[in-house]
């Protein structure tokens, strides 16, 4: 399995990374949930919860899949995170429009004190 670099405009969320399992790695193998939740050491359940996107990609699943499909964890993980903070940062948008940065506040201060020194 190759590597998914997909860059997204804000305004379109990114794709679960059960959603890429249930609908490009198993039927690409050929397995049923039966037998990749077999083959993975978890229930059908557990898997079925991925694949419905409903649950995350943790990083023990992480290990699991990566392993499984032979691309790493670091790639599921990635996705995942890519995919909760989409939604994190949708759901806070009004929120996070209220903080302001300080970034060029820092770098003045840097400035000012490496001036001094």
């Amino acid at each position: 399995m190759g590597e998914y670099f997909v860059k997204r405009p804000l305004k379109r969320s990114p794709v679960h990374p059960g959603e890429i399992l249930r609908e490009d790695v198993l039927p690409t193998i050929g397995l049923s949930v039966s037998e990749a939740s077999k083959r993975l050491g978890i229930s059908r359940q557990q898997l079925h919860r991925v694949l419905a996107c409903t649950h995350p990609i943790t990083t023990n699943m992480a290990l699991r899949i990566g392993k499984f499909a032979g691309n790493g964890p670091g790639l599921w993980l990635r996705m995942q995170q890519t995919y909760d903070l989409w939604y994190a940062e949708y759901r806070m948008k009004d929120e996070l429009s209220k903080i302001k940065t300080v970034a060029s506040i820092e770098s003045s201060a840097h400035r000012d004190r490496d001036a001094h020194h």
